[in-house]
């Protein structure tokens, strides 16, 4: 075929032999594509063409000046013959050919212009009209000589009535859940379903076997092959013809006519949807079987390709050889030749998994394997095969066996869906009469097994592979129906303003506040390298992938780092200075490394690197350092609103021991932040100092609800004091210590000076604070003021064995 992989192009005429609704052309095809088969083409079966009848041959004589014309007498022009100088090779006696008599119009040649038949002098001999190849009149593609037209062909009849050629041939583009429509029978089926039509199928009767020869069978590939079907027919006549009729509808679904017993089966194909092949039966020996190919075995296909065959491909065999890649093409070696008297007949049902995919490793597509890998019906084999034997001995004779068929216990179950009431409001919009619920699927196949208060229950036909679960009726339900029928509701938009609590602060609050910083958002792969993984959690136990999609992908995350150290490296081996990111994304971690105890962390991490400035000529270039990252972290924290957080020396393997905090909200960690560990800075080949920040967003997400506070119109009162502490005092025990005693007018405390060396005892230091007061309603007096240093001074030697310096 020369169409689409997911096409099926028949005629009309043909398709209104199986169901003729009372419509038009344009509406059958409209109708076809809103029930969900989308048609794709619509084209005339025929050039355009007037004044060609059925001519016949009645005398051939050499041109008397041309060695390749011959002078023919031709019947068909009324009661006359007419003189025809024609050049074709098999121009005899006898034959019926299409004769173009004078004025008649064939269809366009390259030059696009209708071609007029005239009287014309060929060599100095009268010819009256013309006689015909099929490309002359756009009815084929062999130009070798005269189409030669069946002998029962009635003479002077109009070809264009002769063959039906006022027909129109449709392409349906399938999609490819819908394999019960690339046949005839299953376009006709969704006609009659559309149009509550019945359908009129030809005859399909067992034919009685004349012989008692039976092929041997044997199945011995499991699931993939679990139903064959076989029938071996003697003394057929290859050389008869094909029969007109049969040639026309082959044609005008895209196929050529090859040989009767060819045909037969393509027509099979195109007609139930079945694919089959012929077998020359003298070629096979022993037992025909279903088998998976051995490793390196070879087979000469039809179309002179020679494939090299693995484990994993299906073969049809003898006791030898494979004599066919099953569901794909047949073999060169058994082929049906003009020789074959025996033929065995082959149709079975093949599993979709082990035909998909085989065709294109060998650069094939055929009809049979387009079909076989979206599903066949696996009840058909049998009809197919008395259909093929009606028409094979109606036109070649032949004695046939008895159908043998055999399977095994792994032929697909039938199956039953359910259907409930309320889900088709709920579904579709709108309710339906249980009547016409019942009278839709039954017309589309689906027996009714069984009715409850809640629904129906159905039993779905064995050439609807699509239909498994409920929502699978709706569809069809909705398709039948009409799409166009479905109620028009109008969207109803609820205007009522949802509640927002204050108490949450969003994510991408908290990733403006980093953007705003000069942070750029990455986005890395959950999957990161083991080695990458080891470097950033070398205690902990990454989960495994069983299919990695590569080796630099082969376990799940811990932590973002691994990714936004990636990107890091990624960026600094393409020379590039300042780095600044950040990844909001999810942790995935597991005690053991198993899937059973895994936990995913949603995490908010960052990393800079590189100049604190960008390059400029007003000042210096300074690379960034603990701090830096502190403040740009401490920004986060300041939009929750929270005072609950705190830094507090920690430690990390992957970070700096002496550059490390863990952050701490209400006495438990949700943090980390530092600088990288040196040895890990190395062995990633960073030339310049690394820092990293990693904090839950369940941390940062709640907060509380702001209060409103007045503001003061009383001036504000610092007092500064040097105290003198013991070096392991951190910063923070510091200023909660001076909170705990300074009181609620405290509106302001820093820390502006540290200083340790001349003077200071080596094991303590100097730490000089900045305590700011104000009052809501008056102006605090210097002695109120120095009451609350006192208070201060005290209880930090009391509690931090501070002294005033």
């Amino acid at each position: 075929m020369n169409y689409g992989d997911n096409d099926m192009k028949f005629s009309e005429s043909w398709l209104r032999e199986w169901v003729n609704p009372n419509i038009s052309t344009e509406q059958l095809v409209e109708q076809i594509t809103m029930a969900g088969l989308e048609v794709d083409a619509v084209e005339p079966a025929a050039g355009e063409f007037t004044g060609v009848v059925v001519g016949e041959i009645l005398a051939a004589e050499q041109h008397p000046d041309a060695d390749k014309l011959r002078v023919c007498t031709v019947a068909g022009n009324g009661s006359d013959t007419c003189q025809v100088v024609c050049g074709a090779p098999n121009a005899r006696v006898g034959i019926k050919i299409p004769f173009a008599t004078v004025g008649s119009v064939l269809p366009p040649g390259s030059d696009g212009k209708p071609f007029k038949i005239k009287k014309a002098k060929l060599r100095g001999v009268e010819s009256f009209g013309m006689l015909c190849a099929e490309t002359e009149l756009q009815l084929g593609e062999d130009s070798s000589g005269l189409w030669e037209l069946p002998a029962d062909a009635p003479v002077g009849k109009c070809l264009r009535e002769y063959l039906q050629l006022d027909d129109a041939c449709i392409e349906v583009d399938l999609t490819p859940n819908r394999s019960d429509c690339f046949s005839l029978r299953g376009i006709a089926r969704e006609v009659g379903v559309l149009n509550k039509a019945e359908l009129t199928p030809p005859a399909i009767t067992p034919v009685a076997a004349i012989i008692d020869d039976k092929p041997a069978v044997a199945l011995n590939a499991g699931d993939a092959c679990p139903r064959y079907a076989g029938r071996i027919i003697r003394d057929v006549d290859v050389t008869q013809p094909s029969p007109q009729w049969l040639q026309e509808k082959l044609r005008r679904s895209g196929l050529r006519s090859i040989d009767a017993i060819v045909d037969v089966t393509n027509f099979v194909l195109l007609e139930l949807g079945q694919p089959m092949h012929a077998f020359d039966l003298d070629t096979l020996k022993g037992t025909v079987q279903a088998r998976m190919a051995a490793a390196g075995e070879k087979l000469a296909l039809l179309n002179g390709q020679e494939v090299e065959l693995a484990a994993e491909h299906l073969v049809i065999a003898d006791d030898s050889k494979p004599v066919a890649l099953a569901g794909i093409m047949g073999g060169d070696a058994t082929a049906v030749s003009g020789k074959t008297q025996n033929i065995l007949l082959e149709a079975a049902y093949f599993n979709p998994l082990a035909i998909s995919g085989k065709a294109r490793q060998f650069g094939l597509h055929t009809d049979s394997s387009h079909r076989f890998e979206r599903g066949v019906d696996y009840q058909l084999q049998e009809q197919a095969i008395e259909r093929a034997t009606q028409l094979i001995m109606d036109i070649t004779g032949g004695k046939p066996g008895p159908v043998v068929l055999v399977e095994n216990d792994q032929v697909p179950s039938d199956r039953q869906v359910g259907l409930r009431r309320a889900r088709i409001l709920s579904g579709l919009g709108f309710t339906l009469e249980d009547s016409e619920v019942v009278d839709i699927l039954a017309r589309l196949g689906l027996e009714l097994a069984e009715t409850s208060e809640d629904g129906w229950t159905f039993n779905v036909p064995s050439y609807r592979f699509d239909i498994s679960i409920e929502a699978d009726l709706l569809e069809e339900l909705a398709r039948i129906y009409g799409y166009n029928n479905l109620p028009i509701t109008t969207m109803a938009v609820p205007m009522a303003m949802e509640s927002h609590s204050e108490a949450v602060v969003s994510l991408s609050s908290l990733k403006r506040v980093l953007a705003t910083r000069g942070y750029q958002e990455a986005i890395s792969y959950s999957f990161v390298a083991e080695k990458i993984e080891q470097l950033v959690n070398p205690n902990g136990k990454p989960v495994a992938l069983q299919n990695p999609i590569s080796a630099d992908m082969s376990v799940m995350r811990t932590s973002i780092w691994s990714g936004l150290l990636s990107v890091l490296q990624y960026n600094v081996n393409r020379q590039q200075p300042r780095v600044r990111l950040f990844e909001a994304g999810l942790n995935f971690v597991s005690q053991d490394g198993s899937l059973e105890e895994l936990q995913q962390v949603p995490v908010l991490s960052g990393l800079c690197y590189g100049p604190r400035q960008e390059e400029s000529w007003s000042g210096k270039s300074e690379l960034v350092d603990f701090y830096d990252l502190k403040g740009d972290f401490e920004s986060l924290l300041a939009v929750t609103g929270s005072e609950h957080f705190e830094f507090v020396a920690g430690s990390h393997p992957a970070l700096h021991p002496g550059q490390t905090a863990d952050v701490v909200k209400n006495g438990h960690k949700v943090g980390v932040i530092g600088a990288l560990h040196p040895e890990v800075q190395r062995k990633l080949d960073i030339d310049k100092n690394v820092y990293l920040f990693e904090i839950e967003q369940s941390a940062l997400l709640a907060t509380q609800s702001p209060t409103y506070q007045p503001l003061s119109k009383f001036p504000e009162v610092r007092r500064d004091i040097a105290v003198i502490v013991d070096q392991s005092v951190a910063a923070n025990q510091l200023t909660n210590a001076v909170k705990e005693a300074a009181g609620s007018y405290l509106t302001e405390l820093k820390i502006f000076d540290v200083y340790v060396g001349k003077g200071i005892d080596t094991q303590r230091k100097s730490v000089a604070l900045g305590l700011t007061f104000q009052h809501p309603s008056s102006t605090l007096t210097d002695d109120e003021i120095s009451s609350f240093v006192n208070s201060v001074i005290e209880h930090l030697k009391e509690k931090l064995n501070a002294a005033l310096r």
